[in-house]
């Protein structure tokens, strides 16, 4: 039974006891390379909670992880963290011992800073809230209290005197007002032409309990990822999946980020397991390019402040609450494709006869990231030759005479048949073409081999696409103008 949840305004701060801040501190340099002409674009986030919060993660299985990456694998292991300092526009992947250096730095600054401020009251300008209540972190924090995630071009060290000068305003600037929120979500942006944030309330047991969210993402789009980073990634049905996606061509920009908050009181183990479940159903079941990013995280805060009994494994309750984190994630994830570069064309394919979750999981993706398959979708072409090209190069089962392949609206089971046992359909052409000229549409595809069946998320191929990733390389002697 699905959560009875209704949407709210403001994302990570809707949950109790949670603040949010974004600023521009000037990482990506003014006028050094693509990006930099955004001008003062907020390039620092922080999320913090007022008190200590139960933490769980899902990290990128890309064998090439950004420095911020290795410090959260170790730090979520404890199941306890209290705030998360992102920044934009610089991935800190591929630097070295100084990239680790810097990442650890950025807790310990974000918890020094955090230690010393006082209580401030002052009139919230987010009026629905009435008076905003003092903001006080009178206790030392730890600094692996602290996370942090960085989204951004690879192999370029940060700027640590802009990025510490960052961090002190954005402590002065946390608060739960609405504004906030959408700094923090502005703050993560890379390539994003929008924000992407949601909150929905909801009723545990006569409690009253919040999950917010916020993420980015448009390139460098095929997260597959898993509790510690480590392959297999986390699949649909299973703990883990047989293979992890492959990808990684080595662009300069972009990634997944996303970050949670919820008032609930939930057990670490549980709540791992619940975003683990989540994610398998949600951002590992989307691509926009096929390439996975060095930097793909995401992060949950679970601060007790609703007041509920706490959720554990087996509790009735939990069914509630994984269906709304559950919600949460899938939004998201479907906002990031929907504003993937270049974008035309949101497209669902859902493959189903497949003998096992590993076959259907191999065959959607092969049509789902083949460039021929989606170059068609983008001139609203139902090119059928070009999807079961696909299905037959995959490492899946495939037997020509037993594949159907169809096209519907989104959500409705009314499917015109292109193909039927491999052979084209009386289904007339236009009919097809008018379906695939929308915006947003289904492709169904079944094998007729089995039970297996997998569903991914994924996007035409534009030549806006090529455009903003050819490169823009102003000066080659100097890597600092370089695009990304």
């Amino acid at each position: 039974m699905k959560a009875k949840f209704k949407a709210l305004r403001g994302s990570v701060v809707a949950p109790k006891g949670f603040l949010a801040s974004g600023v521009f501190c000037d990482i990506k340099r003014l006028g050094t390379g693509k990006g930099s002409e955004k001008g003062k674009k907020r390039d620092l986030a922080l999320i913090v909670s007022e008190v200590p919060a139960t933490a769980a993660e899902m990290f990128t299985t890309n064998q090439v992880r950004a420095a911020p990456v290795k410090v959260c694998v170790e730090r979520v292991k404890k199941g306890t963290a209290r705030a998360i300092v992102i920044n934009s526009v610089n991935a800190n992947a591929c630097t070295g011992r100084q990239g680790l250096k810097d990442a650890l730095q950025m807790t310990a600054l974000t918890a020094e800073a955090l230690a010393a401020v006082v209580k401030r009251p002052q009139a919230s300008s987010n009026a629905t809230r009435g008076p905003r209540h003092s903001h006080e972190f009178p206790n030392r924090i730890p600094a692996d209290h602290v996370l942090v995630a960085s989204t951004g071009r690879i192999g370029v060290t940060l700027p640590m005197d802009n990025v510490k000068a960052g961090i002190r305003e954005a402590v002065s600037l946390l608060d739960d007002a609405l504004e906030c929120a959408d700094h923090a979500v502005e703050a993560i942006m890379t390539s994003d032409t929008r924000a992407k944030q949601i909150a929905v309330e909801f009723n545990l047991n006569g409690r009253t309990v919040r999950i917010g969210g916020i993420c980015k993402g448009a390139g460098m789009i095929q997260p597959g990822m898993s509790p510690t980073g480590g392959r297999p990634a986390a699949v649909p049905g299973r703990a883990h999946s047989p293979s992890a996606p492959t990808g990684g061509r080595g662009r300069h920009h972009a990634t997944m980020l996303c970050f949670l908050t919820t008032d609930a009181a939930i057990e670490a183990k549980t709540l791992r397991a619940a975003l683990q479940e989540a994610v398998a159903n949600s951002f590992n079941r989307i691509t926009v390019d096929g390439d996975m990013s060095t930097n793909d995280t995401v992060l949950v805060l679970a601060n007790g402040r609703a007041g509920n009994s706490q959720l554990q494994t087996p509790n009735s309750e939990l069914r509630s609450f994984k269906s709304a984190l559950s919600h949460v994630c899938l939004e998201l994830a479907k906002m990031i494709v929907r504003d993937g570069e270049g974008v035309s064309r949101f497209v669902t394919v859902r493959l189903n006869g497949a003998r096992d979750f590993a076959d259907a999981d191999a065959a959607a993706r092969a049509v789902a990231n083949s460039a021929l398959v989606k170059t068609s979708w983008n001139g609203g072409d139902p090119n059928w030759g070009r999807i079961i090209d696909a299905l037959g190069y995959s490492p899946a089962k495939v037997v020509e005479e037993k594949v159907d392949i169809g096209y519907s609206a989104p959500g409705n089971q009314k499917i015109l048949w292109s193909v039927k046992r491999g052979q084209p359909t009386g289904t007339p052409f236009k009919a097809l073409c008018d379906l695939a000229a929308k915006k947003e549409f289904e492709l169904h595809v079944d094998l007729n081999l089995g039970r297996g069946g997998a569903v991914i998320y994924t996007a035409d191929l534009t030549a806006e696409y090529v455009e903003f990733n050819k490169g823009a390389i102003a000066d080659p002697n100097d890597p600092s103008t370089l695009g990304g």
